[in-house]
Order: structure tokens, then sequence, then C-alpha cells
């Protein structure tokens, strides 16, 4: 087996890092995990996690990366394929049931970004990814319209600013009451596009 290069043993010990903060974020909360529980739990010293990152909100800011990464992966594979709309708005209804309002995730995103209310260069760090997140979404949905021949009843990136807001209250919501189905989000979609609910 060929030895490991530098560069590549330590983008291994920085996504182990990662992956074990993960776990850790998503059990225990921001405020409950430590560098030294993250480190002890991903087989390393202290000093490995500051090799790889400044600070605890540096190491969060690259779980909560991936996670989107993750999710963004998810509904890509899911909508892969789908030939008509309603095929694909079927299958992103499949991923919200399963995604949207999931405690932990939740829980993290929130907890963190209460805790950035007084250090503006860590807000304006998550301003960043959720500009990027939005400009994602609104590429999608410029595709989508496109592709199905809809207009758009307003610009994409507005759109996507109030798609990901109403997703993101959807998801605290349902974190609070799974009750409340996922489908608010999907009917809404569904409105704008001029198509039926699925309730309807």
């Amino acid at each position: 087996m060929a030895r490991l290069t530098r560069a590549e043993s330590q983008a291994q010990t920085r996504d182990r890092l990662i992956a074990t903060a993960k776990r850790a974020f998503l059990r225990d909360g921001y405020a409950a995990t430590t560098l030294e529980k993250v480190a002890d739990e991903a087989g390393y010293s202290k000093g490995a996690v500051y090799s790889n990152f400044r600070n605890k909100d540096e190491l969060c800011l690259a779980v909560l990366d991936a996670i989107h990464t993750e999710q963004m992966i998810r509904i890509g594979t899911a909508i892969a394929g789908t030939g008509t709309l309603d095929e694909r708005l079927a299958a992103f209804q499949r991923w919200a049931d399963d995604t949207i309002g999931e405690r932990s995730w939740t829980a993290l995103e929130v907890e963190f970004a209460i805790h950035t209310r007084h250090d503006p260069r860590l807000r304006d760090e998550l301003a960043r990814r959720d500009e990027g997140i939005r400009a994602v979404i609104a590429g999608v949905l410029a595709e989508g319209a496109a592709e199905f021949g809809l207009r758009l009843p307003m610009p994409a990136q507005d759109l996507a600013t109030a798609l990901l807001s109403l997703g993101i209250g959807l998801g605290v919501r349902r974190a609070i009451d799974p009750s409340i189905p996922a489908s608010v989000l999907t009917d809404t979609i569904r409105a704008l596009a001029g198509r039926p609910s699925d309730a309807g």
C-alpha cells in the first residue's frame, strides 16, 4: 500500500475531524461540544485540531458546509432522472419529508446562528454561505422554469430567498411539531408553478 503524502495525510485528518465533529455537534449541540472532545473521539491530540482549524467556530462552519453539501447531493440524486415537473416535485417531496425538521441538524443550525449574534465576522461567514445556497437554488429554479416552460412570478434570486426562508422556518416548526407536513413547502412550489397540490 502506497504511503500517503503529507498533503494527503493532512486532508485525511481534516476529513476525520469534520466527521467526528459532525457527530458530536449533532448529538450534543454546539455549546456542549469541546475541541478536546472532538480530538479524543477522533483519536487525535488537540494540537491536530488546531493545525486544521483556528477555533471551534471554524470547525463548526466546516461541519455545516459538509451537511449542506450532503443535502444538495441528496436532492440532486432524488430528482435525477425525473422526466416531468410533477415527478420532480414528488421526488423533492420525498426528500423534504425525510429531512426538513430533522431535530439535531435544525437545532445545530439555530444554535450556531444565535451564537454569531455578537460576532460580525462570523455572521458575515454565515451570510456568505447563505448567499451561495440561494444562488444554487436560484439556478435550479431558472433552469427548471426554462425546461418546463414556466414563468417565474419574481426574479429567481428573490424566489430562492423566499423558498429558502420558508424551508428554514418550516424546519424549525417541524422540529417542534413533527405533525406539520413538509408538503407545505412543496405545495407552495406547486402553486407557484400553477400545479394543484397533492391535497387538492
